[in-house]
């Protein structure tokens, strides 16, 4: 998922935006949901717990290793961060990690439906269907290693009873994906008020993933 390298202070000024813009989207509410960035350094830039975004500035930010040691910061790391350093740690090509508990996700996730990939766009930025994780305990490292095995092929996978986590080259990158799968939840679940859903042909989307995997690998 490499473009352009961000600086450290690149990376936590995009952070900080893409935690206040969540917010601002609905993604979450209160001081509900995390995210995490990788820095130059190999180190990771996590949002603090339990602070309201609207209030959030850069000084609240904490740095901690991939083994979870703070770095730097005043402030404890997200109570959640097993659940980020373990696909920074998995992933080498992710950069960027957003958890949220978006409205219609939610619903998918509560009732323990994957998201299908009905829309082009969403196969070309999400890689297929949304699955879900199993059910664990929130923090805890089990939560952590279910929600990471989703990941190998895909940019994001609902949390049984919990959320959306998603992942990206950059903090904006894995918002949009975040995003994306909300909306396309919320035309799944109002599509189905109308009628069936119908599948994209099984060819096309075997292509548009392949677009996917090309632009996180660099491979068809």
């Amino acid at each position: 998922m490499s473009e352009k390298t961000l600086t450290a202070q690149e990376t936590k000024d995009m952070l900080l935006a893409t935690a206040k813009e969540m917010l601002h989207k609905g993604l979450v509410e209160g001081t509900a949901g995390n995210l995490a960035a990788r820095l130059p350094d190999g180190n990771v830039v996590l949002t603090p717990s339990s602070l309201p975004y609207e209030s959030m500035t850069l000084e609240d930010l904490v740095v901690c290793d991939l083994d979870g040691n703070v770095l730097d910061g005043t402030r404890g790391p997200t109570s959640e961060k097993a659940l980020h350093l373990t696909v920074l740690r998995e992933y080498d090509d992710v950069h960027a990690t957003i958890h949220s508990h978006a409205m219609y996700a939610t619903m998918f996730a509560v009732t323990r439906t994957p998201v299908p990939a009905v829309i082009e766009e969403f196969v070309v930025f999400v890689g297929g269907d949304v699955g879900v994780a199993e059910y664990c305990t929130t923090g805890t490292d089990e939560l952590a290693v279910e929600v990471a095995k989703h990941l190998g092929d895909r940019s994001a996978v609902l949390m049984a009873n919990h959320g959306l986590f998603t992942i990206g080259r950059d903090p904006q990158h894995a918002m949009h994906v975040a995003a994306l799968v909300e909306r396309t939840a919320q035309i799944i679940w109002g599509a189905k008020q109308i009628g069936e859903v119908i599948p994209i042909p099984d060819e096309v989307n075997k292509t548009f993933a392949g677009y996917y995997r090309y632009g996180r690998t660099g491979k068809f």
